[in-house]
């Protein structure tokens, strides 16, 4: 007869549960993470563009850019 325990399984219930809760923390990380990275390199963007108009007195560029350049910052709260 192959019958675990009560106390077995609720040691294998409790380790599952662990597992799991430490799966989402690892997921949520990597989500921050891309996160992160994707917000550094449209910012790194914008700020080329905005040199760029800057360099080429282009104002209407430039304003243009600096409010998508606020929104950006807004949207991700930095």
């Amino acid at each position: 007869m192959n019958e675990k325990s009560y106390t077995e399984l609720m040691k294998k219930s409790a380790m599952k549960k662990k597992q799991l809760k430490e799966s989402f923390v690892l997921d949520l990380y990597i989500d921050m993470l891309l996160s992160e990275i994707l917000l550094k390199k449209e910012k790194a963007k914008l700020m080329e563009k905005i040199d760029e108009a800057i360099d080429t007195e282009n104002k209407r560029a430039f304003n243009s850019l600096s409010k998508q350049y606020l929104d950006l910052t807004k949207r991700f709260g930095t």
